[in-house]
């Protein structure tokens, strides 16, 4: 069987490889503070597995993380030169493949989609070949060795060193704000244990008026859209607008279809995401990475968007939800 903590395992192993070439680069002032995070990182994709299974203490990732903040808090992290392709060679493979350059970003989602619809239900001596309930993550990691090689055939590269290299650049290139979404998703499952989602929930049935069905939709994706631009990720503000409106009201007094209810307001949080700069990966980071003269262009620009957005999945729950 292949099991789902191998793929963890060598995402921590990657992490820390690229730590290692963070604190031998000269050319980033800040390499020990940039490798130090990462390596946390990667150390903290190992460690979990014995976490999981209860052999070692969860501290020491608390730990890790408070750390982690501190090191891009106070502005430790940096970047430096990778060595890899020059971008002289980057724009002749680039003018020799064309569109062909898609075909590894195509074998991710391809070789994910064969895993979790086709090889999930192979078995070798009465055991599956994927681990049960982690098929469309393995497909995922196997997708992406599978792109790497597929990548590196179509480029002539026999140096495993340079996808490496270049894959360092784009973590040093995003920084702390590529591991947001996971930190904000699980403030969010913080929040539901401390109790955030009841009290919400006392307060809008305290205000709500009784059987105005449409004002407590209005009031579900309205406060999915505001949590998400707060915590800058839908999945935070999930958990605590579910526990406070969507569960109790929509679903439990007006008996609305679970699934459509849940997933239209996680589309009413997606819109949150499109206007705020906590989501800094989506909005921030792509800014920084085009070097454009307006940090705020990307908000700014899917604003119309995200309300337009809004306002139908409002009237789609409305229509189908009930």
């Amino acid at each position: 069987m292949i099991k789902a903590e191998w793929f963890y395992w060598l995402v921590g192993l990657s992490f820390l490889v690229m730590a290692a070439q963070m604190l031998t680069d000269r050319s980033n002032p800040k390499r020990y503070g940039t490798g130090a995070f990462w390596g946390l990182i990667g150390a903290g994709f190992v460690y979990s597995s014995w976490v999981v299974t209860k052999e070692a203490p969860a501290e020491p990732l608390g730990v890790a993380v408070l750390v982690m903040a501190c090191l891009a808090g106070f502005g430790f992290t940096g970047r430096g030169t990778p060595r890899t392709t020059t971008p002289e060679e980057r724009t002749a493979s680039a003018a020799r493949l064309g569109n062909k350059l898609f075909v590894p970003a195509l074998t991710i989602p391809a070789v994910a989609m064969a895993c979790a619809i086709g090889v999930k239900h192979l078995t070798i001596g009465g055991e599956p070949v994927l681990q049960e309930g982690s098929e469309t993550i393995l497909g995922l990691g196997i997708g992406a060795v599978a792109a790497l090689v597929v990548g590196m055939v179509m480029l002539r590269e026999k140096r495993i060193a340079v996808p490496v290299q270049a894959g360092r650049s784009m973590l040093e290139a995003m920084g702390w704000a590529m591991l947001l979404p996971q930190m904000l998703a699980t403030l969010g499952a913080i929040f539901q244990v401390s109790g955030v989602g009841d009290q919400v929930g006392k307060l809008t049935t305290s205000v709500l008026p009784k059987d105005s069905l449409y004002l407590a939709i209005a009031l579900y994706c309205v406060g999915m859209f505001a949590f998400t631009i707060i915590m800058g990720n839908a999945f935070a503000a999930f958990p605590v607008m579910t526990a406070a409106v969507g569960w109790p009201v929509l679903i439990g007094h007006f008996h609305g279809n679970p699934a459509a209810v849940l997933a239209v307001g996680m589309l009413a949080g997606f819109c949150g995401t499109l206007v705020t700069p906590m989501a800094a990966n989506f909005n921030i980071v792509p800014a920084a990475l085009l070097e454009l003269k307006d940090q705020y262009g990307p908000i700014k620009a899917q604003l119309p968007t995200a309300g337009v957005l809004l306002g139908c999945n409002i009237v789609i729950m409305a229509l189908f939800a009930f």
